[in-house]
């Protein structure tokens, strides 16, 4: 039989009583099973919060740098799209007959 096994890491922090007493409270009410696990799911989740919204800035900065290089430092279409506007114009100009 085998088993997985997580490498785990120790977490050590100091902070006053009155704010570990709240801690516990909180998690306490919140129906946690102790303070680490309240400590641990709720820092997850903040952490997982911060990192998507920063991301989610990262790509609309490279997004808008692309778009804005789209439109500042046009080519010349290729022929692929040079020929698909002629298609499309043969099939106005079919239609309109």
């Amino acid at each position: 039989m085998s088993s997985v096994t997580k490498e785990q890491a120790r977490f050590d922090a100091r902070l006053p009583k009155e704010q570990k007493q709240f801690f516990e409270k909180a998690a306490h009410l919140g129906g946690f099973r102790n303070l680490t696990d309240f400590i641990i799911l709720t820092v997850e989740e903040k952490a997982k919060e911060i990192i998507k919204e920063k991301e989610q800035v990262i790509a609309s900065e490279r997004d808008s740098k692309v778009f804005f290089d789209a439109i500042t430092k046009s080519k010349s279409p290729n022929k692929a799209l040079s020929d698909a506007l002629n298609d499309y114009n043969a099939f106005i100009s079919k239609s309109n007959d």
